[in-house]
């Protein structure tokens, strides 16, 4: 059976699915390759930075902050946590380029109406992926980090972190909050296939604050007030889901209405030409 209009062979699908893997792969080689040439910046400026006391966010967030002294232990901590951090800050530049290529693979397969729907989602996608990696840095990070420094269970133990776990640490806040801030883009796509509804996630409010606060309390240093900081934002993302999902379902009966309208209408003008 020949393919329809908008539709392809299957090996012209896995060519057209190469090409966009390839030129995602581009654009994170070239922010890998940007972020390479502002190296120091990068390290001294950016990621170096919530170890200094002089911080700007420790003024911010009103924290009596202490200087954070890093060490390299092993004979490949420096070379690997540098270029594992340039990596990891080149792929967070390119995802708004990745998921355009996301979309761009899925996009002809998709009615115009679901055209519209993931066009908002692929655009706030990498809106909110940027939001909730900013939190993470200029939050969650540097609250975290006070805290281990200046937690002791004596004065004879000094708090000097290895080099690879800080970055790997920095990087888990970040990119940890930046994947859960995805949630109203996770709901909004579910709602537009009809899995969640306005009224299921009205329901499952109380069971939602429960997850929200375990993950705060994995992704947070173990205090009350820093979990309160993640846990705050996540629940008011989740109320955002549910304003959302609202719209979704409002925008679904009217078009369903509309539909079901011109149906009525074509059929009362076929009954009339019969006549």
């Amino acid at each position: 059976m020949a393919p329809g209009p908008g539709e392809m062979p299957f090996l012209d699908h896995l060519e057209e699915l190469r090409w966009r893997i390839l030129k995602a792969l581009g654009a994170v080689l070239l922010c890998v390759g940007a972020c390479l040439f502002f190296t120091d910046w990068i390290m001294d400026g950016l990621l170096l930075g919530p170890t200094r006391a002089s911080f700007f966010m420790y003024d911010v967030l009103r924290l009596d902050a202490i200087d954070i002294v890093l060490q390299n232990r092993t004979v490949t901590g420096q070379f690997f946590a540098f270029f594992g951090t340039v990596i990891a800050a080149g792929v967070v530049i390119a995802s708004p380029a990745v998921v355009y290529q996301a979309w761009r693979f899925i996009e002809p397969g998709l009615y115009p109406e679901e055209r519209k729907g993931l066009r908002f989602a692929a655009v706030f996608a990498a809106f909110f992926f940027a939001l909730g990696i900013s939190f993470g840095y200029l939050i969650i990070a540097p609250i975290a980090l006070q805290f281990f420094a200046q937690f002791q269970i004596s004065d004879t133990i000094l708090n000097e972190f290895d080099i690879s776990k800080y970055f790997s640490m920095l990087l888990t806040w970040s990119f940890g909050a930046g994947l859960l801030f995805e949630l109203p883009v996770v709901v909004v796509v579910l709602s537009k296939v009809g899995i969640l509804t306005e009224e299921l996630l009205r329901a499952g409010r109380r069971y939602a604050l429960v997850v929200v606060l375990i993950i705060s309390a994995f992704v947070t240093p173990p205090d009350p007030y820093t979990m309160l900081l993640m846990a705050i934002p996540l629940m008011g993302l989740y109320e955002l889901s549910i304003l959302l999902t609202r719209v979704v379902e409002r925008r679904r009966i009217r078009e369903e209405t509309a539909e079901a309208a011109r149906e009525v209408k074509e059929a009362a003008r076929a009954a009339a030409g019969n006549e």
